[in-house]
């Protein structure tokens, strides 16, 4: 959907963008008070990369987030996505317990507050303490992506048009049919794990070729070659599946892409053209 503009002396710019980093909002947080019936710890706040969101300790002993969606980008699905998640048994996550929505006509956006479990382990967040987790935790991880793998759902975390659109524009006109779809996380990185094992954030979860968390989570580990051959060997099982292989053949894509749009290599690019030649080799399309 393209951005909305508006016009001033002929030329059109974008509509600003709310930034809860940089945008006062205390009256939201107070709404949020009183909506969920906590009281904000304000030092804890810790904020989303991209100015959308951010989160709270509480008076409860849980956590609060707080989202903000201009309102011609709201989604139906992504936007239940956590409470949805709740219905999911077997995977190590934070407990959903209530949530508070509403529109905000003066900044153009909707708000969306949840109030889930506080988990107090950091997350694992960067290779460096990737390469310190104990077996123990693979193999939790590993127990909670099959749990979720198999739970049923009608959502759709990664299409088939999607992927073939995606690895096409980088790699041609090669075959991407997907023979094996799973339930996924779809957003399962290094940031999105805590050293205990539990996967969080789930705005986006759904169906989506087998293999896609474990290859997210490769393409992550890329720049460490000896994390991204560990992560291919935790999860070989859904990897060197076809499905897998165009998994991470997608990963290698957007790699690429987002490289291409930089104008410069990136610490993934790089290791990501390398991986694609192997993959596309053994998907017969070298």
């Amino acid at each position: 959907m393209a951005e909305p503009t508006i016009r001033v002396a002929g030329n059109p710019r974008p509509l600003a963008v709310f930034d809860v980093r940089e945008n006062q909002h205390e009256d939201v947080l107070d709404r949020v008070e009183r909506a969920l019936d906590v009281r904000l710890v304000r030092p804890s706040v810790v904020y989303g990369e991209h100015g959308a969101t951010e989160g709270f300790r509480t008076s409860n002993d849980t956590w609060v987030r707080i989202e903000r969606r201009q309102r011609w980008r709201i989604s139906s699905a992504v936007w239940v996505g956590l409470e949805a998640a709740a219905t999911i048994r077997g995977v190590k996550k934070p407990e959903w317990f209530q949530s508070a929505t509403w529109i905000d006509p003066a900044r153009n956006v909707v708000w969306r507050a949840d109030e889930v479990e506080l988990i107090t382990a950091p997350v694992v967040g960067d290779l460096a303490t990737a390469a310190t987790l104990p077996d123990s935790w693979w193999s939790g991880l590993r127990e909670s992506l099959a749990a979720l793998g198999a739970h049923p759902t009608e959502r759709v975390g990664m299409s088939q048009t999607h992927l073939t659109k995606r690895i096409t524009e980088v790699f041609g006109d090669i075959e991407t049919v997907v023979d094996e779809w799973a339930t996924a996380h779809t957003d399962l990185h290094w940031g999105n794990l805590s050293t205990e094992g539990h996967v969080i954030d789930w705005e986006d979860w759904g169906v989506a070729p087998r293999g896609h968390d474990a290859a997210t989570l490769w393409q992550s580990a890329l720049p460490d070659p000896q994390m991204a051959a560990r992560v291919q060997r935790e999860f070989a099982d859904d990897l060197d599946t076809r499905s897998g292989r165009l998994a991470r053949l997608l990963q290698c894509a957007n790699a690429i892409r987002a490289a291409a749009r930089r104008g410069s290599p990136t610490p993934l690019s790089e290791p990501a053209r390398a991986a694609a030649e192997t993959l596309l080799a053994e998907l017969g399309n070298a």
